[in-house]
C-alpha cells in the first residue's frame, strides 16, 4: 500500500531542494527523519512535513490497518521546477536584468516495505 503528499509552490529553487531529497530517497520513514533533523539545510522543515502528511495520509486511506513506521520507506520523493516570479533589477547603462524567483514542487509517495516486495515478483 501507497500514499503520497504533494506540496506546490514551494519558495525555494529545485537545485537546493534536491541536496536535500537526494539524501532521504528510498530509506525508511524513521530513518529519513532523523537524518532531516540534523541536515543545516532550511528546507528540510518543508520536507519533513510533507513526509509526515504522506504518512498520515496513509493512514487514513486505510483506518482499518496498523501500520509500523519502522515498515514504512520513502519509495519515491522527487521535486520538480514550478512557476518562476520574473523581477527586475537595476544594471549599468540604465538597463535592466531579469532576475528569476524560482519556485518547486514536492511530491512524495510513502509505501509499506510488502509493497515494494511483491512488485518484484
Amino acid at each position: 500500500m501507497e500514499a503520497r503528499a504533494i506540496r506546490k509552490h514551494i519558495r525555494t529553487s529545485p537545485r537546493k531542494m534536491r541536496t536535500v531529497v537526494n539524501v532521504v530517497r528510498g530509506r525508511s520513514v524513521p530513518e529519513a527523519l532523523d537524518i532531516l533533523n540534523f541536515l543545516p539545510q532550511q528546507v528540510t522543515s518543508t520536507v519533513k512535513t510533507t513526509i509526515m502528511s504522506a504518512v498520515h495520509n496513509l493512514m487514513d486511506k486505510n483506518p482499518d490497518e496498523r501500520f509500523d513506521e519502522n515498515d514504512l520507506v520513502v519509495s519515491l520523493i522527487k521535486v520538480d521546477e514550478g512557476p518562476m516570479f520574473k523581477r527586475f533589477r537595476p544594471a549599468p547603462r540604465g538597463r535592466a536584468q531579469r532576475i528569476r524567483k524560482r519556485t518547486s514542487h514536492l511530491t512524495v509517495i510513502v509505501s509499506t516495505g510488502d509493497a515494494e516486495e511483491e512488485s518484484d515478483d
